[in-house]
């Protein structure tokens, strides 16, 4: 493999080297050994100024968001909105705590109220967490009450939690109780029910509001998918045969965490028979000489931005066979052709039907999306194919500062590999551009 992202660099996306000097970081993060904030390593940010990228403003990128929020909520003459789910968290304030544990164990919380102001509720002696945070007004303790955390005073808990959440809205919003939530735990819905707050779908408001990307945003995620294409890289010259699937994958996991990566959301790695149908994580398997290895990385690298890309690629030094050769090639004209389309101001629908069909051996087993929204993860819109349309097709329009995953997954049923292809993009004024650089297989494409 003699690809390298180094070639890519481009002179417009430079790092201004004023940056890299004195007490701040490119991205204006205190420049301290010991500092509380995660992010980017100085290796990310050495491999980054050689790319000629340009890391984001963070507290340019802070502010855009919480206003994205905020004109959601006045969209909807709502008072506020109450988080449960750690992406939006992250999204409304930028911190992190321990993220994988609080998707499962709802110990913090974030409001946001129609004016700006923030109130994070985090776990306990955690208020340092967040001291680097402006936008973050009030830090509170108090939003668990899961039963593993409360038992059977867990009523109670959430008693508390809602009368304070009804003096904040009296406080925060006037006479207006109407509040979005995105997840809350039942006895929670059923304590704001009983004190007559109107609730509404919160994760509506997210959605939109996360969709639309601005230049800083964009360049956290360029950022993000360069230091995911070097540990792809890296993962290409593990994969020989008598590796198996989790050493190579183990690859991936370590080189995104040197970078400052944070983690990632699947194990979606198989190879040879593995391959077909997909969905298979990685395992023990041994992988063989001529054998197909297909994967999707779903990781979420610095800055908490998803980078979702997929390829394929021989293991060892076989000719591929004319099958190989023609799932590949399937796959990608798929998603090239399903790129080309791509313009603002196209509906849903209008790309649905002006996608490529699949050649109908390879539609039992199509992916779940033709192309999904990213983010801080896959995120709004989901687009589907003709056969799904109907049953799980919705409105909506493509927008400049959109970012989608196009991909697709080819493989026939009872078929002996399966190829999976994807690349992440953004919509511009114009058109689109394709943020990922990561070559296709040559010898796959003859």
């Amino acid at each position: 493999m003699n690809w390298s992202p180094f070639s890519i660099a481009s002179s417009n996306r430079k790092i201004d080297p004023t940056r890299r000097r004195g007490a701040f970081k490119p991205d204006g993060s205190p420049n301290e050994n010991d500092r509380v904030e995660i992010g980017p390593t100085d290796l990310a940010f050495n491999e980054w100024e050689a790319l000629g990228l340009i890391a984001p403003d963070l507290a340019r990128m802070r502010e855009y968001r919480l206003q994205r929020i905020v004109n959601e909520l006045r969209k909807r003459d709502l008072g506020g909105i109450l988080l449960f789910d750690p992406l939006n968290i992250r999204y409304a304030t930028d911190s992190t705590n321990m993220q994988l544990w609080i998707t499962h164990n709802s110990a913090r919380a974030c409001f946001v109220s129609a004016s700006g102001h923030i109130i994070l509720w985090d776990f306990h002696n955690c208020d340092h967490l967040t001291a680097h945070l402006p936008l973050v007004k009030e830090l509170r303790g108090g939003a668990s009450f899961f039963y593993f955390e409360t038992g059977d005073r867990t009523t109670e808990h959430a008693r508390h939690f809602a009368q304070e959440i009804e003096s904040i809205l009296k406080e925060h919003s006037g006479n207006n109780r109407r509040l979005a939530l995105d997840k809350i735990e039942i006895v929670g819905l059923r304590e704001l029910d009983r004190l007559n707050i109107e609730t509404f779908d919160g994760q509506e408001v997210m959605e939109l509001a996360r969709a639309i990307k601005n230049e800083d945003e964009i360049n956290a995620m360029r950022c993000s998918l360069a230091s995911t294409e070097i540990a792809m890289a890296k993962m290409q010259q593990a994969s020989v045969p008598g590796a198996t699937e989790n050493d190579i994958w183990a690859v991936l996991h370590a080189e995104n965490i040197k970078r400052g990566g944070e983690w990632i959301e699947c194990r979606l790695l198989s190879s040879g028979p593995r391959t077909n149908p997909w969905f298979q994580e990685s395992g023990p398997r041994v992988v063989q000489n001529g054998e197909l290895l297909a994967f999707d990385t779903d990781l979420v690298g610095p800055y908490g931005i998803c980078a979702d890309i997929s390829r394929t690629w021989m293991i060892g030094d076989a000719e591929p066979t004319a099958e190989q050769r023609r799932l590949y090639r399937v796959a990608y004209d798929h998603i090239q052709h399903n790129m080309e389309i791509l313009r603002p101001g196209m509906t849903f629908e209008e790309v649905t039907r002006a996608g490529v069909r699949l050649p109908e051996e390879f539609r039992a087993q199509r992916y779940g999306v033709m192309m999904h929204g990213v983010g801080l993860c896959d995120e709004y819109p989901s687009i589907r194919y003709p056969e799904d349309l109907e049953g799980h097709g919705y409105s909506g329009v493509l927008e400049p500062g959109m970012a989608l995953c196009v991909e697709a997954y080819v493989g026939a049923v009872d078929g002996k590999e399966g190829v999976k292809l994807e690349d992440q993009v953004i919509i511009t004024e114009n058109g689109f551009e394709n943020l990922t650089t990561y070559p296709f297989e040559e010898a796959l494409l003859k």
